[in-house]
């Protein structure tokens, strides 16, 4: 069975975020790229127990404008991905359009990242 949180979706999401940032109207936010997305530390938290239990993958994005630091990155699943989670198939067609900006909260301060699954 195909995994839901694969190398694959942690590419898609990378090349997504770096072109969904680039359409902020925010100076700050418009000028960064995103180098990577990690799975998590603890593989337990891929489980589909785990998942639909917390409906969340806390996991490491890697954000910066020439240099990339690491962030924190929080995805939080709503009903269409957890189904699709549940069921091991790709979460690629739940993640927004790259010109809204309203599926994701990002704290640069904060080095933290929340982005909001469909």
């Amino acid at each position: 069975m195909e995994e839901s949180f694969s190398k694959e979706f942690c590419e898609f999401l990378e090349y997504h975020l770096t072109n969904t940032f680039a359409h902020n109207p925010d100076a700050r936010i418009k000028g960064l790229w995103c180098d990577g997305v990690l799975p998590p530390v603890i593989d337990s938290h891929l489980t589909k127990k785990h998942v639909n239990d917390t409906r969340r993958i806390v996991t490491t994005a890697f954000i910066g404008y020439y240099e990339t630091q690491r962030y924190g990155l929080s995805i939080l699943l709503g009903r269409y991905s957890l189904r699709r989670y549940s069921r091991g198939h790709s979460l690629q067609d739940c993640v927004p359009d790259e010109t809204a900006s309203d599926w994701y909260t990002l704290d640069i301060d904060n080095r933290r990242l929340e982005i909001r699954l469909l």
